[in-house]
């Protein structure tokens, strides 16, 4: 079976990869020529030769990625299976990087896959494509998503629609939720989602006392999952029969609230004892407040800059006050004939924050 993937040699590109190989397949892997010195690394570390990963030349913001015709026309009809993980994962990155990766790179990749004849298009989106729905949002539902106001909300909606028009091909879309360290080593690749609050809880510690109970309240409800957990989703169901032209979500079934995250990451740091509320009143009131700030100029920038000064993107704080479920009941029904089951946070926070002091800290 032959693959051609683009984003291989990222985050979760890393671990997809060589669930590929054990299928006995070949995998020719996009990659950029200031970086195919990340090759040999790669072939490496997933035990791999030549034959096995290749490196094809390309570049995603280029028609049909870059890759060379006589490429493209060799390898015609040859590729099963063409998986799309390229893109910005990223909420600070500016709106035009954004859309050039995210949009135009999925754009790009339709092109080449339909040129190449593939036998399936597998695009990794995100929860983002829901916009910040308010209530729960299924499997099946696109248009109906809410309000976009970010660039990567947009693009992620953007790009997942220039799949679902596809009609020459058959196509699968997973949509992960935030996805963090692996469960059981904690390895990550980059400070990035609830990682941004490790350094404040952290530096909290240093300063309360021990013993001391802190009250916050729980906010919005995140949706956190492990990258072994995606890559073992992603495997099994590309390969399902039976199934093109779906959506999954690959997302924690029950979810987090932001308080309860946080209190979960005070206790296997040693931290203080934090008293997560469940308020509606507290919570109405911390979205109103988000609201008034982000609407006034002066406020925006003092919020801004306060956060900052915490080493916390305002970009994130934002999201605190996440509005929406993900209905994941059909995705998690095909997994579970093969056993795979999303952790809930509490069993891999611990080895999380392990991997953060000693390998990320610093890099925010």
């Amino acid at each position: 079976m032959n693959y051609f993937i683009t984003g291989g040699t990222g985050f979760i590109g890393r671990f997809l990869v060589p669930k590929l190989l054990e299928r006995g397949g070949t995998v020719y892997m996009l990659v950029r020529k200031a970086s195919m010195h990340k090759v040999d690394d790669l072939r490496e570390l997933w035990g791999a030769d030549e034959n096995q990963v290749i490196a094809v030349a390309g570049d995603l913001s280029k028609s049909k990625l870059g890759v060379k015709p006589a490429w493209i026309k060799s390898q015609a009809g040859k590729i099963d299976h063409f998986f799309h993980l390229a893109a910005i994962y990223d909420l600070e990155a500016d709106a035009e990087s954004q859309r050039v990766a995210n949009v135009n790179g999925t754009a790009q990749s339709l092109a080449l896959a339909r040129a190449l004849r593939c036998g399936c298009f597998h695009q990794v989106s995100s929860i983002a494509a829901a916009g910040l729905y308010e209530g729960t949002f299924t499997e099946d539902m696109f248009e109906e998503a809410g309000p976009m106001e970010h660039p990567y909300f947009l693009t992620k909606h953007e790009s997942e629609g220039l799949v679902r028009e596809e009609s020459k091909m058959p196509w699968r879309i997973y949509r992960p939720g935030m996805v963090v360290g692996h469960s059981e080593t904690g390895e990550m690749d980059k400070v990035d989602g609830p990682y941004y609050f490790f350094e404040l809880l952290k530096n909290l510690s240093a300063v309360t006392p021990s013993g001391l109970p802190l009250v916050l309240n729980k906010a919005g409800l995140l949706n956190v999952v492990p990258v072994d957990y995606v890559v073992d989703a992603i495997d099994h169901l590309a390969h399902l029969p039976k199934h093109d032209n779906e959506c999954f979500f690959i997302t924690d079934p029950e979810g987090i609230r932001v308080g309860d995250l946080l209190k979960v990451l005070m206790e296997v740091s040693n931290g203080p004892h934090l008293t997560a509320l469940e308020s509606e009143t507290l919570d109405n009131a911390t979205k109103v407040a988000g609201e008034v700030i982000g609407r006034i100029p002066p406020l925006k920038y003092a919020g801004g800059k306060l956060v900052s000064w915490l080493g916390i993107p305002p970009q994130v704080i934002g999201y605190v006050n996440y509005p929406t479920r993900f209905d994941s009941r059909n995705t998690r029904k095909l997994l579970a004939r093969a056993n795979i089951i999303c952790p809930p946070v509490d069993d891999y926070a611990e080895v999380l924050w392990d991997y953060w002091l000693e390998n990320l800290r610093g890099e925010a």
